[in-house]
């Protein structure tokens, strides 16, 4: 066990639901969250998503917007007019050109949003900031 392993040991891990349809891009995401000391659970379509994150509450989403069942839109309009999961930070990672998406992702609640693929690196300090997280100490 690392240093930061063992210090994320006395704090409750936070969780991240990512909604993609790509199984690739999940368990590439999965593998690198899971390694930054975070709980990972994923959805891969519109309507599994609300379940999921009804079921896991968490502490922020990585949402894409090509979706089945729904695009990413309607995905953060619903959890926006779901009370008590409209304060959950949202980051969207998609693949479609962000000029046609992001005013709008980021006018329904949407803290950033990122192409795919994305900068790990960034993408890491952009849930970092969204949790209120500061970076680990190395």
């Amino acid at each position: 066990m690392t240093y930061a392993e063992k210090g994320r040991c006395d704090m409750e891990r936070k969780k991240i639901v990512i909604v993609d349809d790509d199984r690739d891009q999940q368990a590439g995401l999965r593998v690198r969250l899971t390694a930054s000391g975070y709980d990972v659970a994923c959805a891969g379509d519109a309507i599994q998503a609300i379940a999921v994150v009804r079921k896991e509450k968490p502490d922020l989403i990585l949402l894409d917007i090509g979706l089945p069942g729904g695009d990413g839109h309607t995905v953060l309009a619903r959890l926006q007019s779901l009370g008590s999961m409209a304060s959950i930070p949202v980051i969207v990672l998609s693949a479609m050109e962000p000029a046609a998406h992001v005013d709008r992702m980021k006018s329904a609640g949407a803290v950033a949003y990122f192409q795919k693929p994305a900068d790990n690196a960034r993408l890491l300090a952009e849930i970092r900031k969204a949790l209120g997280e500061t970076a680990p100490q190395g």
